[in-house]
């Protein structure tokens, strides 16, 4: 049974893994982050590499790489106990990994390290992670739907001394259209890798929790900067507010994760399904949706039809 159980697992998550092959940004990554193990370990490549063993070997590890190589293992193992899904932790494991290739490769030959270094740079600008491209009940507010704002009616006809009210942006307007309506929105940058990570888990949710008195949306603060600036969601790119969930009602905020403390940091939050459901009560909340959308799905009830009254004879039929 301890050999069937993996097995299965690794069978049921076999069409993913073909997913993750079929995309050059995984074992590109891959590639770059066993460069120094297939260096140091391939007896071609390995024969005029310089080896601070006893015995001279330049095919095996020594005493000081053996213990840089330790020392990735834990930090690794401590990144990835906060770790939810797959793709964090081969995330973690590829980042910490080349970082440890660079330094094994400047200790090695400066030349080689510089070569490394170079490699991962133009990978970094030519290769992207892939976006999560499966189901999903999300709006996604686009430069129409922010940008584009309601042209004021009133202070433009007849001749108004008071300026006209600022417009209000569509996406806005369609968080206010009915206050029966909860809005759960995300706000994400598709630079960041905590976006990218949470990405399946919201959809997840979406498909779930969606029905017309709750609903889901996500904003693209990378992209719109003015969103960020309005809702005070920090796209730095040491930021811990990447992704943010704020909760809606009637267009205002009743809540948000992760949390702002007064020195306006955020409080370290974990972005797991389990976290949103209990955080954001995405029960209590569904249930409620749906006992309100009921009446208007069966609509309002039709007046009993009158009876047309008989005709009256009039003088002239008498």
């Amino acid at each position: 049974m301890a050999v069937v159980a993996p097995l299965l697992a690794l069978l049921w998550g076999l069409p993913g893994l073909c997913r993750w092959l079929a995309q050059p940004y995984y074992p590109l990554s891959a590639l770059l982050a066993a460069a120094f193990l297939l260096v140091r370990k391939v007896p071609p490549l390995c024969r005029g590499l310089p080896s601070q063993r006893e015995d001279g070997n330049p095919c095996d590890f020594d005493w000081r790489e053996v213990e840089i190589l330790m020392f990735l293992s834990a930090i690794v193992m401590m990144k990835n106990r906060r770790s939810i899904t797959v793709e964090q932790h081969i995330g973690n494991i590829f980042m910490f990994s080349k970082v440890a290739n660079a330094i094994l490769f400047f200790r090695l030959d400066i030349r080689m390290g510089l070569l490394y270094l170079t490699l991962c740079i133009v990978f970094l600008m030519t290769c992207k992670p892939p976006l999560y491209m499966g189901p999903e009940y999300i709006k996604y507010f686009s430069d129409k739907t922010i940008d584009v704002s309601i042209s004021p009616a009133l202070g433009l006809l007849g001749g108004s001394a008071h300026p006209p009210p600022k417009p209000m942006p569509l996406w806005q307007e369609e968080l206010e259209r009915d206050k029966r309506v909860t809005w759960i929105v995300e706000f994400f940058a598709n630079w960041s890798s905590e976006c990218q990570s949470f990405a399946p888990i919201f959809a997840d949710l979406s498909l779930k929790y969606n029905c017309s008195g709750l609903q889901f949306g996500k904003v693209d603060v990378g992209r719109y900067t003015d969103v960020s600036t309005r809702y005070k969601v920090s796209t730095s790119p040491l930021t811990k507010q990447l992704p943010t969930l704020i909760l809606f009602q009637g267009g205002t905020e009743i809540m948000r994760r992760p949390q702002i403390d007064k020195k306006g940091r955020a409080v370290s939050w974990t972005f797991s399904e389990e976290n949103v459901i209990r955080e954001f009560n995405l029960n209590e909340l569904y249930q409620k949706a749906k006992k309100q959308s009921k009446p208007r799905e069966e609509g309002p009830e039709e007046p009993p039809a009158v009876p047309a009254a008989a005709p009256q004879e009039t003088k002239k039929d008498k």
